[in-house]
């Protein structure tokens, strides 16, 4: 399994996605370790459909937000990644509260990585989504 790296920490992630759409959606990375990663997205209008219950996209920003800062935790100097695949299956909804993710490695390879992320209700614990998405690693020609 690929080492969580040390030059690069969640709480830069943090600091560097404030003007990109995780800080437009309030995406926290709130952890991270070998092989997982964890954050969560206060819930506010910008997150809802116009029906009042959670979109569907920001449920799959939250678990893509957090499967791609882990990936970054996980790669070899030098390289680089962008999604090739992701599945949602969706579960449940919420209209306010807090969604909260954990992504876990499933493979980390040197030319991909997958990884499967749960969003759940931060408060009850209940299922709101499963996610996986494969990642391919880019590296400098």
């Amino acid at each position: 399994m690929a080492k969580l790296r040390s030059d690069f920490s969640f709480d830069a992630f943090n600091q560097m996605a404030v003007e990109y759409l995780p800080g437009h959606m309030d995406i926290e990375i709130t952890g991270a370790g070998e092989g997982s990663c964890s954050g969560r997205m206060p819930l506010g209008k910008r997150h809802l459909a116009p029906n009042d219950y959670l979109h569907a996209a920001s449920v799959v920003a939250l678990a893509d937000t957090v499967c791609g800062c882990a990936t970054m935790l996980h790669l070899a100097k030098g390289g680089s990644f962008t999604t090739i695949e992701l599945k949602s299956n969706h579960l449940g909804t919420l209209r306010e509260g807090v969604a909260a993710c954990v992504a876990t490695a499933q493979h980390l390879g040197r030319n991909t990585q997958v990884w499967d992320a749960e969003v759940i209700d931060e408060d009850s614990g209940r299922k709101l989504a499963l996610f996986r998405c494969t990642q391919m690693i880019l590296w400098p020609q």
